[in-house]
């Protein structure tokens, strides 16, 4: 879904996953630096959009999701996963209830497949399930914004800002008072520095919640059952995730950014040692320089220098071995 906002003045539209929005308007790192002060927004249109409403929303994704939602309160703001039979991370759901619907955005090309799944769930339940993406749009406030949010909006507000909720026909009239716009790329590239996991960017087929910092933000370990639920319980209790996520500063010598996939090796072993991971997010950041996400075998030394490909790379540790 193509969004009006291409149409700013600089506006260099955006490829892959977050095609539709614009990548950057022209500089960006003037936009990273203004979205780290508070200013502006970003224009998220072309997530997915999913609303949920009737009396027994929240008990019945309670028995969905892995996070509790018997008691969330209208206004406040959480996150949750769909996992597998085997506990592999297949939906992200980023909700918030407003007294008589739960919103939730979620990745780009997912919202067919999870209303799909919503709707095959609710047996006698009270509820109606709905994809919103053609009529509202998501766009993003910063932390520290003074903003003022349009009426009418929904408001899902975290410690990196506020996700609002909002009319598609009112993205236009929205930017013109609330500029100046900041591209995805600006977005990715204080996501990365906060090392928030990305759906499909830091998750592969295979990935349980404990590999990529999940569980406390997204699952919720003192409540009931939900598909997947014993794999969790197991690493919890009796062992350790496979891999771990972790944080790279690359070599800011390197012109191109590895991509994702790029294998991680030890830098002791060069180009042909034995791939350990791969590169989940690389982004080019306004303090930090390039900086990465990857998640790599959980054997891996915490203190072991890396290469990402051809570029040299510093780990932190964003998962416990």
């Amino acid at each position: 879904m193509k969004s009006p906002l291409l149409s700013l003045p600089g506006a260099v539209a955006a490829e892959g996953r977050d095609e539709g929005v614009a990548a950057h308007y022209g500089d960006l790192f003037r936009e990273q630096r203004a979205l780290a002060d508070g200013h502006g927004f970003v224009d998220l249109s072309h997530r997915g959009v999913v609303a949920v409403t009737g009396d027994d929303r929240l008990s019945w994704l309670h028995l969905l999701v892995t996070q509790h939602m018997t008691d969330l309160a209208p206004g406040q703001a959480t996150e949750a996963l769909i996992l597998s039979a085997n506990g592999h991370i297949e939906h992200a759901l980023y909700l918030v209830d407003d007294g008589a619907t739960v919103w939730a955005h979620v990745e780009p090309g997912t919202r067919e497949e999870l209303v799909a799944y919503l709707e095959s769930m609710k047996f006698f339940y009270r509820v109606e399930v709905a994809d919103r993406t053609d009529d509202i749009a998501v766009v993003h406030l910063p932390a520290g914004s003074i903003a003022e949010v349009p009426a009418g909006a929904v408001v899902r507000e975290t410690p990196h800002g506020r996700d609002l909720f909002l009319p598609r026909a009112d993205l236009e009239s929205f930017a013109g008072s609330h500029g100046p716009a900041a591209g995805v790329l600006a977005y990715e590239a204080l996501r990365v520095e906060a090392h928030r996991p990305r759906l499909g960017f830091e998750t592969d087929h295979r990935t349980i919640p404990h590999e990529v910092g999940l569980i406390g933000s997204a699952v919720h370990l003192q409540k009931g059952c939900y598909r997947g639920q014993e794999t969790v319980a197991r690493v919890q209790n009796l062992g350790k995730p496979p891999r771990r996520l972790v944080f790279l500063h690359l070599d800011g010598s390197e012109v191109l950014l590895p991509g994702h996939g790029t294998p991680i090796r030890l830098a002791a072993d060069g180009e042909e040692g034995r791939q350990l991971g791969f590169v989940t997010s690389s982004v080019r950041h306004h303090e930090l320089g390039p900086i990465a996400l990857a998640l790599v075998k959980r054997n891996v030394p915490v203190d072991a220098p890396l290469i990402a490909g051809t570029t040299a790379a510093a780990q932190e540790t964003v998962v416990e071995p």
